[in-house]
């Protein structure tokens, strides 16, 4: 005879885990069903993110800026150091062991809220009791068994995008999870794709000692960021950094000779290019995930980008089916999966569940799309470089930017590029979502001194008058 729980949860990821959380902490009974395995073939939970996306990547990122801190910015210090090298193996060893222990508390936390942990791929089935009581298969290698659930909350997360020409070994055509496990630092590196992941892995390697050069097809450099935080940003990544990025290309070509890669592409202007490197990353966006969830065999309606079509509150077009995260429409944030998660545990649960809509971060609009839409603003800036925190950490690039609507004073949106930003942002989330104006932002007093004192000084500059500059 099947299990039979309240919710069966499909996906481990940031949405997943967390919706199943939520469902046991308000009485359910949940199974959390998930596939991913580590390379030694043991279940992993925590999805893309945890396994091969966020949190390894930012373990590479600290790595790396402390070896680019050691070889170019302790000397400011009068701190000297002689025949510095970097270990790579370690470095991955660190981040894997950083990984492996957020997995293992997940299972912790799994087993501390009665969820039941089931290893392998989830599918919906019709099955005899139809709506009523959704049956699902798991398939773990030659095993298969049968559950049921009164609901299903579906959190399946997304995949990497493929390009034809350029199938992904992870030996020398890699994607985020063979970007994730080099070994050794290659001479020459190339990334098809300036978006986070790309530029994230790039900025890596490219501190280690690569030749990196980032290839984009947009004609420019973050389109999707405020003009400004995005021209800041690409003189960053150039010029301090050193990443040589390209953007407006179209690659015509993707040859894998024996010592070396070879992509042919016609740059903006047109002209005929051709870019060696001995490792190439595929970073060209990611697409949802629903391969053997049985979409097709239930009716669950998919739009054309392959997502789950999904309501205000997350509901699909069958009966007690939700989806959230990178399966469904927004954007393809951890935060936002796991907040969608939440707001659909406490709606099965019978509560009003209700979700709110990250070193570059904003929230809300950009000025472009102000302007757009003919709506009048006033805008204030502060640069990182007035900041005494910032100047101590030795980090003074970027700046935060606050919009507020010329008539009410509420703020539109904020803007931030610079260190810790992606924690910063979250005194502007709040306050955007308390319909705070920029002038509440200017009364509140921010410690001095800290890194926050610079969104204080940008919300001052709404009504020009800033205080340090």
């Amino acid at each position: 005879m099947a299990q039979s729980f309240d919710v069966a949860v499909i996906g481990a990821g940031p949405g997943g885990y967390v919706a199943a959380i939520r469902c046991a902490q308000l009485g359910l009974n949940t199974v959390c069903i998930d596939e991913w395995q580590n390379p030694q073939g043991k279940a992993s939970l925590g999805g893309t993110c945890l396994n091969v996306g966020c949190i390894p990547s930012k373990a590479l990122l600290e790595s790396s800026e402390n070896y680019e801190r050691a070889a170019h910015k302790f000397s400011a210090h009068g701190i000297k150091l002689q025949d510095l090298s970097m270990d790579v193996p370690v470095m991955i060893a660190r981040k894997d062991k950083i990984v492996a222990a957020f997995t293992s508390g997940i299972a912790m936390l799994f087993r501390k809220n009665k969820i039941a942990a089931m290893h392998g791929r989830g599918t919906l089935l019709k099955g005899d009791n139809g709506a009523n009581n959704w049956q699902i298969e798991v398939k773990n290698g030659d095993k298969a068994e049968i559950v049921e659930a009164r609901h299903v909350i579906i959190a399946t997360g997304s995949t990497p995008r493929q390009l034809s020409f350029a199938p992904v070994d992870n030996e020398r055509i890699l994607d985020n999870v063979g970007a994730l496990a080099l070994t050794e630092t290659p001479k020459r590196l190339g990334v098809i794709g300036a978006g986070v992941i790309g530029l994230e892995m790039g900025s890596v390697w490219r501190r280690l000692g690569s030749e990196v050069t980032i290839l984009e097809a947009l004609p420019g450099f973050l389109m999707a960021a405020d003009e400004q935080v995005a021209k800041e940003a690409q003189k960053i990544f150039t010029k301090e950094l050193g990443l040589l990025i390209q953007t407006g290309v179209k690659i015509s070509a993707i040859k894998t000779g024996k010592k070396n890669i070879t992509v042919e592409y016609a740059d903006a202007q047109g002209e005929a290019q051709k870019l060696e490197v001995d490792k190439l990353i595929v970073a060209v966006g990611r697409i949802p995930n629903t391969a053997g969830l049985g979409a097709e065999n239930v009716g669950l309606q998919l739009d054309d980008h392959g997502r789950i079509e999904v309501d205000g509150h997350c509901r699909t077009n069958l009966p007690n089916v939700y989806a959230v995260g990178d399966v469904v429409r927004g954007p393809m944030l951890a935060h936002k999966a796991s907040e969608e998660g939440v707001a659909v545990a406490e709606i099965i649960a019978g509560q009003a569940g209700h979700v709110t809509s990250p070193e570059i971060a904003w929230v809300g609009k950009t000025e472009q799309e102000l302007k757009a839409a003919g709506i009048e603003y006033k805008a204030g800036q502060f640069p990182f470089m007035a900041n005494g925190r910032a100047r101590a950490l030795g980090e003074t690039g970027g700046f935060v930017k606050v919009l507020a609507d010329a008539t009410t004073d509420r703020i539109l949106g904020v803007h931030m590029i610079g260190p810790y930003v992606s924690e910063m942002i979250a005194e502007a989330v709040v306050a955007m979502e308390f319909s705070a104006s920029s002038e509440d932002i200017a009364r509140i007093v921010h410690a001095h001194p800290s890194l926050s004192e610079v969104l204080h000084e940008a919300a001052l500059g709404v009504d020009k008058r800033a205080l340090h500059i």
